[in-house]
């Protein structure tokens, strides 16, 4: 769930949550963007990580031949304004459907599983795992789903992306890593895409998210999370190498959602 720079095509950088957290308190709207403060850090923490982790990570990493793996989730994806997360209307537009498999099971530390060996199987698994750990309202609790749902090579419980996003998070709210009672989050997957497969065994796909915070006042943003998935055994996980290029974070539904490739989840 990492966000990284993007250019865009006029040379201008890309504005960042921060910048975009500055001019709406600049605005006449400055109760909004207290409150969209608090969201706007999970972005920033879920889509940006250190250099010096993701150099770490790789020094980790098992010696492999990943190079098709490695093109497909380095491809870059199509860009979006940050206020493009906030809520937006809804186009009258058909995005298109994804149907889902349902769990058949639960595996470890509580995330649904038992979906199938093919694309849209690794999109609904993505999507519980990343419920999970972000619902969980901790840092424990995302450290512990990451470790038990990564493949050797892949992120860890200091180096994945939604550590960051949880510790953002928290920090915003003023919150110890141990969350609060008084903090409610609500993640729910409404739209994805499967960005590109190698063989049965390896697929990055993307789910793009409605979250809703709570803390005394209620906050949604939508925020985006693309990962490599592997077939372990009988199960997806995420699997080794650098967490993919990001995929915009757009409110779902919207006409930038569509364009941006993303269609409705549906669960058969």
């Amino acid at each position: 769930m990492r966000r990284r720079p993007d250019v865009r095509g006029s040379g201008e950088p890309e504005w960042s949550p921060a910048r975009l957290l500055g001019a709406l308190v600049v605005s006449a709207l400055v109760a909004l963007a207290l409150l969209a403060g608090l969201v706007l850090a999970v972005v920033g923490g879920l889509k940006e990580q250190p250099d010096e982790r993701d150099a770490a990570r790789q020094a980790a990493a098992p010696s492999r031949d990943m190079s098709r793996h490695d093109a497909l989730a380095a491809a870059p994806m199509s860009t979006a304004d940050p206020h493009d997360a906030l809520p937006g209307p809804v186009s009258n537009q058909a995005a298109g459907v994804l149907e889902l498999p349902r769990a058949t099971g639960v595996g470890p530390t509580d995330v649904p599983t038992g979906f199938p060996r093919t694309p849209e199987g690794a999109l609904a698994q993505l999507a519980a795992i990343d419920v999970t750990a972000m619902q969980s309202g901790s840092m424990d609790g995302v450290r512990r789903v990451i470790a038990e749902w990564a493949a050797p090579g892949g992120p860890t419980s200091e180096t994945w992306s939604g550590v960051d996003g949880m510790a953002n998070l928290l920090s915003a709210a003023g919150l110890s890593g141990a969350g609060s009672p008084q903090l409610a989050i609500v993640v729910r997957p409404v739209m994805g895409l499967i960005k590109g497969t190698v063989g049965e065994d390896f697929a990055v796909v993307c789910v793009n998210f409605e979250f809703t915070v709570t803390v005394e006042q209620t906050s949604r943003i939508a925020i985006a999370d693309c990962q490599r998935m592997a077939w372990v055994g009988d199960r997806w996980v995420i699997g080794p190498g650098e967490e993919p290029a990001p995929a915009p974070s757009v409110w779902p539904g919207t006409e930038a959602a569509i364009a941006a490739g993303y269609r409705d989840l549906r669960h058969v």
